[in-house]
């Protein structure tokens, strides 16, 4: 009884983090503030605000079927509403997109590339796809040596569980 009670209280206590997922999580993040950095960087050389040229990617890259109306942009962008607005309103004026109502209700506000900003995202998208490509394995690495360790903090989780079971059987 005592083993099972063990066993049942230490399998609900989380491990502890290892120094490794500690190193994993920095260098992760590390990668990916260092990818948004020389990103920024990229798209001011191309004469783009970072905002506005995370605007025409989400324009661009939105999923299959799903329209680039303000509130879908808005969520992609992590802005507020109006702040959408504001973004929308600036890159109008400088001809990178244009505003149109949905034919199926007129409420619902559209937005689009021109070819302008189409231009400018291609710019700046292929250097990044560019640089992705070069030295985007750090980055995975990164990732898998987090994702690997929480596999096998499941398998050894896993492990324990079958055990208990074990020697439930046994006592039965």
């Amino acid at each position: 009884m005592a083993v099972y009670i063990v066993m049942r209280y230490t399998g609900r206590v989380t491990k502890e983090i290892t120094t490794a997922e500690y190193q994993a999580l920095a260098e992760m993040r590390y990668r990916i503030r260092k990818f948004v950095r020389e990103g920024d960087a990229v798209a001011r050389a191309a004469g783009l605000e970072p905002q506005q040229y995370l605007l025409l990617l989400a324009i661009r890259g939105l999923p299959e079927g799903e329209e680039a109306t303000i509130r879908t942009l808005a969520d992609r962008l992590a802005l507020k509403h109006h702040s959408a607005v504001e973004l929308i309103d600036r890159m109008e004026v400088h001809g990178y997109v244009r505003r149109s109502r949905s034919r199926d209700d007129r409420r619902r506000v559209l937005v689009s590339l021109l070819p302008r900003g189409e231009k400018l995202l291609e710019q700046v998208a292929r250097d990044r796809i560019s640089e992705l490509r070069a030295s985007g394995t750090a980055l995975v690495d990164a990732i898998s040596a987090l994702l690997e360790n929480g596999r096998s903090s499941r398998m050894e989780k896993d492990a324990a569980n079958a055990s208990r079971r074990g020697l439930e059987k046994k006592r039965g």
